[in-house]
């Protein structure tokens, strides 16, 4: 056998180029696919414990309004009386400082800021006007109020935190994210919280400050403007842009994008967290791997071609030593099948000379059947002579069918002796066991005369699978043996019972004779093993593999008294 190394090896080398170029390609994506998913599972979870952070905050600073809204500081300062509102404004001054509020006011059920936190400054709050802020109007009509604005003195963004007092004042709280957004900047990754119209009140990139995340409407972007007072450059587009996977890309980078609700009613937090990085460290170790592989695989193509140089030396010797050893086993194959054949054709001959053996025995049966039968056929036959010649037909008519009957009953036996004695077996098809029983029993009627037979009433519709005339034989075999072995004793008896069980039925044959010998039952179903002098030793070996062929089982079975055999056969 030649072959054209040059060639093949050249096909070898580029199939392995494009394998490993295709290796290369679907392992960087699955590691990038990997990759993000990591990714986003992480900016998940950091995305809600960001929204933790900002909720405690927002939780914290509520508490002040509502701490405040029934202070008796609070209700003297809004009824005006002496000294009340200096007494607040201290007060104010020291809670925005204990608790880090920017602004800390009360104002007026007029909109009048009476008392303020930053009493002491030039940009002090006392005695402006806040009628016009929705969360002043809000307070005052549901009793407690929020809105995110430009500050108009400190012209600072904040979150305004208004409860109504019960002398119908207004307690105010504002709220800068200064803190929380450095927080989050050196967390990593970019935070942005949104109003339910997208736009940008807190932002760990604070360019992207007050910027929209879709379009917005223009009657939207007039109401902001006025109650907000954003600058003039606010409500433009975010600098982002979708990608594939879900992706985002913007400021230079590509993210993965987790939104998660906060306290705030209809504000969302979004944390996108940067991911260039990570998939191409993920798409390095890929190539890493790829070109690991490459070089096994190169290696064990080096490997393959010195192999094959000494592959083709041996080829040779190989071919010559396979051709003689198939020539070997073909000659074995033969032999061996024609030794198989040979033992089929001995078993056959071993089953036929076991039937043959046994019609001595049932001769006698079948004869004693039909003497009877011709005896009276004979006498029949004489009558109806005379009948005849008196004109008595309607009496001759009635010895015919006497006849009739006692030739039907001569075929029967006759069709007995004759399928027992028959070598080819018959086919298999649904068998009723009361049949198989009636037929053994016929063949073995005389032998019966001697013993007792207990058999059970069996349904008629009780079918199984198998060939009537090898049931027959098989259970001829079984009673007969049992016959023979209580030839010596005066109470003879064959007791025949059912057993059914899922898909199978199960015929046993006990007798109370003197059972069999301990030595003997270990081979009872080898051929020539037998324990009585008279006897082969095939009809039981025989009888086995009838059951075998019938997909069915013969078994000795565990017994106190003589002898008990079990046939297993198949449920029609």
């Amino acid at each position: 056998m030649s072959v054209n190394w040059r060639s093949s090896g050249l096909r070898w080398a580029i199939g392995t180029i494009v394998l490993v170029v295709a290796l290369a390609l679907l392992g960087g994506q699955l590691a990038e696919r990997r990759t993000l998913a990591a990714l986003r599972a992480q900016a998940a979870i950091d995305a809600r414990l960001r929204a933790v952070l900002l909720d405690s905050e927002l939780a914290r600073f509520r508490l002040l309004p509502l701490a405040l809204a029934d202070d008796r500081d609070v209700v003297a300062a809004i009824s005006g009386a002496p000294d009340a509102r200096t007494a607040l404004d201290r007060k104010l001054e020291a809670l925005a400082g204990e608790t880090g509020a920017p602004a800390i006011y009360v104002v007026s059920p007029e909109g009048i800021a009476i008392a303020a936190s930053n009493w002491r400054t030039a940009s002090s709050f006392v005695g402006n006007d806040y009628r016009f802020r929705p969360y002043f109007r809000e307070a005052q009509a549901t009793g407690a109020g929020s809105q995110y604005a430009m500050g108009t003195i400190s012209h600072r963004p904040g979150l305004y935190l208004a409860r109504r007092t019960v002398s119908r004042g207004v307690i105010v709280v504002k709220l800068e994210f200064d803190r929380i957004e450095r927080e989050w900047a050196r967390a990593g990754g970019i935070s942005i919280v949104r109003n339910p119209l997208g736009v940008v009140f807190a932002t760990s990139r604070p360019e992207w400050r007050f910027a929209a995340s879709g379009p917005l409407r223009t009657a939207d972007k007039a109401r902001i403007r006025a109650e907000t007072r954003v600058p003039a450059a606010a409500l433009a587009p975010l600098p982002l842009r979708p990608i594939a996977d879900g992706r985002l890309r913007g400021a230079g980078a590509t993210y993965v994008a987790q939104d998660v609700p906060v306290a705030q009613r209809g504000w969302r937090l979004t944390l996108l967290h940067p991911v260039d990085a990570e998939v191409a460290s993920a798409r390095r170790a890929t190539a890493l791997i790829v070109a690991m592989v490459t070089f096994a695989l190169a290696a064990f193509a080096f490997a393959l071609r010195q192999r094959a140089t000494l592959a083709r030396r041996r080829t040779a010797e190989l071919e010559e030593a396979v051709a003689e050893r198939t020539a070997a086993l073909r000659r074995e194959m033969t032999e061996r099948a024609d030794s198989e054949a040979r033992a089929a054709d001995l078993r056959e001959a071993l089953r036929q000379a076991n039937r043959l053996a046994s019609l001595g025995q049932i001769t006698a049966s079948v004869a004693h059947e039909t003497a009877q039968p011709v005896a009276a056929i004979r006498t029949y036959a004489q009558s109806s002579d005379i009948l005849l010649g008196r004109g008595a037909i309607d009496e001759v008519r009635g010895n015919l069918s006497a006849i009739a009957r006692l030739a039907d009953r001569i075929g029967a036996v006759t069709a007995q002796l004759r399928g027992f004695a028959r070598r080819r077996s018959d086919e298999l098809r649904p068998i009723a066991i009361a049949e198989v029983i009636d037929g053994a029993v016929l063949i073995l009627k005389d032998q019966l005369r001697a013993a007792t037979l207990d058999r059970p009433d069996i349904d008629p519709g009780m079918t199984v699978i198998g060939g009537k005339v090898r049931l027959e034989q098989v259970l001829v075999i079984l009673m007969q043996n049992a016959l023979e072995a209580m030839a010596n004793q005066d109470d003879r008896r064959i007791t025949l019972t059912l057993a059914m069980d899922e898909g199978a039925i199960r015929l046993i044959v006990a007798d109370n004779g003197p059972g069999i010998a301990p030595e003997i039952a270990e081979r009872l179903f080898t051929p020539f093993v037998t324990s009585r002098q008279q006897g082969l030793g095939l009809g039981l070996a025989i009888a086995q593999d009838i059951m075998e062929e019938m997909s069915g089982a013969l078994r000795l079975m565990p017994s106190s008294r003589g002898a008990c055999f079990e046939i297993a056969m198949r449920r029609a």
